[in-house]
């Protein structure tokens, strides 16, 4: 793809007018807490979009391109999460028939949340990769439209909004950093700015622990990694597309990555601060702020991209003993006080797919017969059903069960 085929501020232009009413113009927010040490920062809040991501913007654009037979067929996409529910949305405000494949372990919100915007989810396969795989299968044999979440013009048309957006509400905006994983968003938000304010640097933030892009543009090419592990889901792509890469190449100034600890911290700064409930993903962009004080032209615009957030792993990042959404599941268990019973126990757990999150472990109760010991267990579970199926296991092999509060 040649730079004369890059996505024009003319289509982002169009992309927004199709948008008005559909998308939401999200805030621009000033941050106290960053500003001290780095400068003027605003928070661009897409984690207030509809569908808590920016996703709906691309996605509805791309939807709204298709042909009437292609509409009449349907739509199918992939996803882990925010594209899921973008697309579901976007399909249901257009009356399309949308499909969508999460793998197995997806987040039980988003599950419920992409079925509660009208989509057919299914359920597949241990990753992403395996739920695009037969995503891809399902278009094939159906004639569904594939939506990519991120590698193609009309989708990098409407991320490009956003960029538009922030020139409005900052016109003397300095930098603009962008959570950044296929590249849809930053180089939507690239080719929105850099023809219209060219000295305006654009940077993508990426998880150190799923980075392809310096790898790719060290290549001269998409560069696929061998594989992603980092709390950022929604940034952990293993490979840029052909599309984004063109746009990527040409127009953003640099590619920064940050580590789990400095993602950790942004987010609970954007949650005790800001008051601003941000996924991992999202918090990237504020991530690289803190970590490289005085490297980005201020004011500073950190797009927060998302904000869906699953609470077990929210409860991980915080360190705080909330129960989310029945997924935390706090016992007390009486066993006997002989070699090998906690050890029998916690493997008990584990073949019923509990979590153990911690174990304390005590002969000290006065409740206790002089051949028990006491055992509480904080697991993480798959939600309500499998709280009650953990239990009942526990039960039917004979321990006392009392549940915390």
């Amino acid at each position: 793809m040649s730079a004369m085929e890059l996505v024009s501020v003319d289509r982002i232009r169009a992309a927004r007018l199709l948008l008005a009413g559909v998308a939401r113009q999200t805030p621009l927010e000033p941050s106290r807490a960053l500003a001290r040490d780095h400068g003027p920062v605003h928070l661009k809040c897409e984690n207030l979009q509809r569908a808590g991501s920016f996703k709906v913007r691309g996605a509805y654009v791309r939807l709204h391109g298709l042909s009437r037979v292609q509409r009449t067929r349907g739509v199918v996409a992939a996803s882990a999460g925010n594209h899921a529910q973008g697309v579901a949305l976007a399909a249901s405000l257009l009356n399309v028939r949308a499909t969508v494949f999460m793998p197995e372990a997806a987040p039980l919100p988003k599950i419920a949340a992409t079925r509660g915007y009208g989509a057919d989810v299914r359920l597949h396969g241990e990753g992403l990769e395996d739920a695009l795989a037969v995503a891809r299968r399902f278009a094939a044999d159906t004639g569904a439209e594939l939506i990519h979440p991120f590698d193609h013009p009309d989708v990098i048309a409407g991320q490009g909004t956003v960029g538009l957006e922030v020139l409005d509400q900052l016109p003397e905006v300095g930098s603009i950093l962008v959570p950044t994983g296929g590249g849809g968003l930053v180089s939507g938000i690239a080719a929105a700015v850099k023809p219209l304010r060219p000295e305006v640097r654009v940077v993508g933030v990426q998880a150190e622990r799923a980075a392809a892009w310096p790898p790719s543009l060290a290549e001269g090419r998409p560069v696929r990694l061998p594989g992603t592990r980092t709390m950022a889901d929604g940034i952990a792509v293993r490979e840029p597309g052909e599309v984004t890469y063109a746009h990527v190449s040409a127009l953003v100034d640099e590619i920064v990555t940050v580590d789990e600890e400095a993602l950790s911290r942004a987010l609970l700064l954007c949650l005790e601060r800001t008051k601003l409930l941000v996924e991992p993903a999202g918090a990237a962009a504020v991530a690289a702020v803190a970590r490289y004080p005085g490297r980005f032209p201020p004011p500073v615009v950190a797009v927060l991209s998302g904000g869906n957030i699953d609470p077990l792993l929210l409860l991980h990042v915080i360190q705080h003993g909330m129960t989310a959404a029945g997924r935390y599941l706090a016992l007390r268990l009486r066993i006997p006080d002989r070699p090998g019973a906690l050890a029998g126990l916690l493997a008990l757990v584990g073949r019923l797919g509990g979590n153990v999150l911690d174990v304390e472990h005590s002969r000290i109760s006065g409740l206790l017969a002089v051949d028990e010991v006491e055992v509480a267990l904080n697991l993480e579970t798959r939600g309500p059903d499998h709280r009650h199926e953990v239990v009942a296991a526990l039960r039917e092999a004979g321990h006392t069960v009392v549940e915390e509060p």
